[in-house]
């Protein structure tokens, strides 16, 4: 399976959310390269970005799980570039 770098955009609109997302990023927290958070108070709202190097299918997998989270959107940016993994 391809591995990719990949840009994560979260918005959270339920705060109660917040903790169910931050489960699940512990469980893929040996891909994540890197992690920045705003709170934005003036709109109630909280975006994250998360950098993650992993195959494609987990960087899938972890944007369907938190898209699924009630009152967060996410959306993924991929790179072109792939490392292919034979192993």
């Amino acid at each position: 399976m391809d591995k990719r770098v990949a840009l994560l955009g979260i918005i959270i609109e339920n705060p109660e959310s917040a903790e169910p997302l931050n489960q699940l990023l512990h469980e893929y927290k040996d891909y994540i390269v890197g992690r920045m958070g705003i709170p934005y108070r003036e709109r109630g709202i909280n975006i994250i970005s998360i950098v993650i190097d992993a195959p494609v299918n987990q960087i899938n997998s972890l944007t369907g799980k938190i898209g699924m989270l009630s009152g967060v959107n996410a959306k993924t940016i991929y790179s072109k570039l792939a490392e292919e993994n034979n192993g």
